[in-house]
């Protein structure tokens, strides 16, 4: 597929959004979604996600695009072989391999922002916290806690903290909130032009 062109588009920050294919059981889930999408649109942002039209993933690029602002979709060509692409993406870029496509939505954002999904939105956000943490970029990672859907998750990390394995300036690398709007602020602000980058250090 060609690339688009977008030398000339211009935009105010370009968030990355990982969640679930499916819509989940709870309704809240869904409107979390369309909170974030009409938030970056109504801010004149762009959104960066894995191209897909079902469940939060179509949720949030629809309300995007209603919002006014631009959707960019990164798919891997098996999942436009199951018609599972959304071709009203502004940008719809194929690829090849999940490597790709996880790169290339890393590369086109400011800031990352994770809402309910199962382990293909776990793996993502593992991934930039993990990049982040090694120094391989600095953008602001975020965490949507809906309705209590990732309690148990950061309970978890508390213990992984607890125990050892983690750091709590590890934990800080993260922000969680309940509060859509106050988060995709938080990000934003942290992703701009006028902060200084945030010194990264080693695991060891």
């Amino acid at each position: 597929m060609a690339e688009p062109v977008i030398s000339a588009i211009h935009v105010a920050f370009s968030v990355c959004v990982y969640c679930g294919s499916r819509p989940g059981e709870n309704p809240a889930f869904t409107e979390a979604a369309k909170a974030v999408g009409r938030f970056i649109g109504q801010h004149g942002g762009q959104l960066v996600y894995g191209g897909g039209r079902s469940g939060l993933m179509g949720t949030v690029a629809e309300a995007t695009r209603q919002a006014g602002g631009r959707v960019v979709g990164v798919i891997p060509q098996a999942l436009v072989d199951k018609e599972l692409a959304n071709r009203l993406c502004d940008e719809l870029h194929i690829v090849q391999t999940m490597h790709e496509r996880k790169a290339m939505m890393a590369e086109r954002s400011d800031a990352f922002l994770a809402l309910p999904g199962g382990i293909g939105t776990f793996e993502e956000l593992f991934e930039v916290w993990t990049w982040r943490q090694l120094g391989y970029h600095d953008k602001p990672l975020g965490l949507l806690n809906v309705a209590g859907y990732y309690d148990a998750l950061m309970g978890f990390l508390d213990h992984s903290v607890a125990s050892g394995f983690m750091g709590e300036w590890q934990m800080g690398l993260l922000h969680t909130s309940t509060d859509t709007e106050a988060l995709l602020r938080t990000l934003v602000q942290s992703a701009g032009p006028d902060q200084a980058p945030v010194p990264l250090r080693s695991v060891i």
